[in-house]
């Protein structure tokens, strides 16, 4: 009996053996082809996401064909068209419609901005104003006077900054940048470009902003295509991580993180004093009166240079008063969180209208001491600690238009200046 069950218990342990094999085998070959499956689905993603964002080269040859053309002129259609020394390097676009790449041009480098074709949208809670099918380039109209072109600007811009602005001044300034070749007179092509240029927010507050040296400096344009100067630090702190690392990480540790590479203490205060600035600069300035809207100091709102001084960056969200205000009064609505625009322009709603008021009710100053606080507090000196952390949240705490409480605003702006100030002045950082 012993000998008959031998050769069954032999034969058992490698079919035990074999069929552990398949199984780990298996196992291996299903999460292996799980692992591709995923990593080609990632691939795939993340290919389709920068095809449809990234399409400088579809904007490059619109923009080209009507300069060709004669439809269009400006001071960088040469170099983009013809001479290929105005590069188009790596693509920072966060929209399909708003393409922005880092460039070259000869020697400078440059951020370069390109309008693309959108359907159209009339929705306030993204933009205020309509967006339209790629840029026709027909206004004006062949046969329109000089002195008709300036008409069209002036009514413009009354429209988007109001009445108080300096606009003849302003007026001067967009046909000064329009007369690129600088003849002394614009062209029908030149008037184009310029005309579908002031259509864009962005635009008009760097040629608003153009004397502050907080704002970068314009460097040329062709069309909607237009070059600004590159600010070598943006944000003004953060890392950016691949969203799989990303999601494993506490908030917390995150924003911990987020201050690791940020500057010695004086220059971060220097960099903050420039913010400030910019708050002056966009409140009742020369040529009107602008909203921040989106004053997020890790998302790229701002940046530094070598020198560390504070650059504006991302303007798309800086708007001007008067188009919020003329379109908030149009708009419905049945509670407070109806009337808001970008991030954190917000306005009440009128119950009895049913109609949202134009009035904002957080200044600028407020949103931009929110957006310094943990920047500026990380790090500072024990002497000024207490009494920086106090004025920053009295600023913060600021309700109601800055042109409703004008003097406390001023005020709280100067002491924050004066401190930073006082602390820096004496050494090399600043």
């Amino acid at each position: 009996m012993a000998k008959g069950l031998f050769p069954w218990g032999c034969l058992r342990k490698p079919i035990y053996i074999q069929a552990r094999f398949s199984y780990i085998h298996m196992k291996l070959l299903f999460f292996s082809w799980l692992a591709v499956f995923v990593g080609s689905w990632i691939v795939y993603v993340e290919y389709s996401s920068y095809t449809e964002l990234c399409r400088g080269h579809e904007c490059k040859n619109a923009i080209c064909e009507k300069y060709k053309k004669g439809v269009i002129e400006g001071s960088a259609c040469s170099s983009l068209c013809e001479k290929d020394t105005l590069y188009l390097g790596k693509c920072l676009s966060a929209k399909s419609n708003n393409q922005v790449y880092s460039g070259t041009w000869g020697d400078l480098d440059g951020i370069v901005k390109c309008q693309m074709e959108e359907a159209p949208h009339y929705d306030l809670a993204a933009e205020l104003e309509p967006r339209k099918e790629a840029t026709a380039f027909d206004k004006p109209t062949r046969g329109t006077s000089v002195e008709k072109f300036k008409e069209m600007v002036l009514s413009h811009l009354k429209a988007k900054v109001g009445d108080r602005a300096n606009l003849s001044d302003l007026v001067s300034r967009v046909l000064s940048i329009a007369d690129t070749n600088k003849d002394g007179h614009i062209s029908l092509p030149e008037a184009r470009s310029m005309w579908a240029l002031l259509q864009l927010n962005e635009f008009l507050l760097a040629v608003v902003l153009q004397d502050r040296e907080h704002t970068p400096k314009l460097l040329g344009f062709c069309g909607d295509l237009y070059v600004m100067e590159k600010v070598p630090y943006s944000p003004l702190y953060g890392i950016s991580l691949p969203w799989v690392v990303e999601v494993w990480i506490p908030t917390g540790v995150r924003r911990s993180m987020d201050q690791w590479f940020t500057p010695s203490w004086p220059r971060k205060a220097k960099i903050s004093i420039g913010l400030l600035e910019l708050v002056e600069d966009v409140f009742h300035g020369t040529f009107g009166s602008f909203l921040m809207c989106d004053v997020n100091a890790a998302a790229g709102f701002v940046g530094y240079n070598d020198r560390h001084d504070m650059k504006l960056t991302d303007a798309r969200h800086i708007v001007p008063e008067a188009t919020f205000q003329a379109a908030m009064r149009e708009r419905r609505c049945d509670a407070d969180e109806d009337c808001l625009y970008g991030a954190d322009c917000r306005t009440s709603c009128d119950l009895t209208k049913h109609r949202c008021t134009p009035e904002v009710t957080r200044p600028n100053l407020a949103k931009a001491c929110g957006a310094l606080k943990d920047y500026i507090l990380r790090g500072v000196p024990s002497d000024v600690s207490e009494e920086l952390e106090k004025q920053l949240y009295a600023c913060i705490a600021l309700k109601g238009s800055a042109e409703q409480m004008e003097m406390e605003h001023s005020l709280i702006l100067n002491n924050l200046k004066t401190l930073l100030w006082k602390k820096i002045s004496h050494t090399k950082d600043s």
